[in-house]
């Protein structure tokens, strides 16, 4: 999850948030609200329901190659990737990137010849100059095949860092550029419907959904995914709708009423997987790994959303 959130459903939330985790503002019936209860199956077979998942392996899994210490402006050794791909490849069958410069260009590649595919991000900003460096290698990785969806742009409308029109510009340009590969645009489910025209320019449609950030009680977080997904169908127009991103924290501050704890973040990845199974829904999960940067930017709970910790050690079991 990038910079903006926070600050976002705090004041300017515009989405069919749940305010302080209130069950009634969800279309739902109050029968679907409360997510399936795991309370009756013992702690040590939610870890091994745990373990099968990743064992199974995944849809996908939102990846970013540092390491504790590390953050934007680290260049990162073609080394260190295959390293962290290697901790997470046996358990995964996508992966999803964030940036195509310092050394990140290089995880499409190591990730394909791992067997992985790849959602390439190109990380757009308010900086136009960089916009370009990362722009120009996000076509060199997708025209040597190693980019299976190419994400333009990661909720830069969201943080205010570009104007429609000039996304819309470098959506064109990427389909101009590499017209076999899928392209589509990376923000909240909510803005997809606000920007229509950025939908229409889409061929996937690819929505962040963290009932975390909008304050969501834990024992409705999957109910309230669930209702992101629907409204983001209803806008597709038929198109594949993925989540791009989901997940909750296992330490930190509460938000609101959103609590982070280990067992709130094991059940919602069991909740998430279940639903992705039975219904086909291709969901990357955030994260691989624990990030101490993201303090800076989310405060002390931006750090635990990996499903392994800052040092690769897988969490919960």
């Amino acid at each position: 999850m990038s910079k903006g959130y926070r600050d976002y459903f705090k004041v300017h939330s515009r989405s069919s948030a749940i305010p302080w985790g209130r069950k009634e503002h969800f279309s739902a019936t109050q029968a679907e609200a409360a997510d399936s209860d795991l309370s009756s199956i013992s702690h040590a077979d939610r870890v091994a329901l745990f373990k099968k998942i990743l064992d199974d392996k995944i849809h996908g899994l939102s990846f970013s190659p540092y390491m504790d210490g590390q953050s934007h402006g680290t260049v990162i050794s073609q080394q260190q990737i295959r390293s962290r791909l290697g901790i997470i490849t046996p358990y995964t069958r996508w992966i999803r990137t964030f940036s195509c410069i310092e050394g990140n260009q290089h995880t499409p590649r190591i990730a394909h010849e791992n067997g992985l595919k790849t959602m390439v991000g190109v990380g757009l900003s308010d900086d136009p100059a960089m916009n370009e460096i990362e722009f120009d290698n996000a076509i060199e990785i997708a025209r040597s095949g190693y980019a299976d969806i190419l994400a333009v742009g990661n909720e830069v409308l969201l943080r205010g860092d570009m104007s429609e029109a000039k996304l819309l510009d470098y959506i064109q340009r990427a389909r101009q550029a590499v017209p076999g590969v899928p392209i589509g645009y990376v923000d909240a489910y909510f803005l997809f419907d606000e920007h229509p025209r950025i939908t229409q320019s889409c061929d996937v449609i690819l929505i962040n959904c963290y009932p975390f950030w909008e304050h969501c009680l834990a024992e409705y977080a999957m109910s309230f995914t669930k209702e992101m997904y629907r409204r983001s169908l209803k806008v597709a127009d038929g198109k594949k709708v993925i989540i791009s991103e989901t997940g909750w924290p296992n330490r930190g501050s509460a938000y609101g009423a959103a609590i982070p704890s280990p067992e709130n973040a094991l059940n919602y990845f069991i909740h998430c997987y279940q639903w992705a199974d039975e219904e086909g829904i291709d969901i990357f999960y955030f994260s691989s790994f624990d990030e101490t940067w993201k303090i800076v930017d989310e405060g002390d709970v931006g750090a635990y959303w990996g499903l392994w910790d800052k040092d690769g050690k897988l969490k919960y079991i």
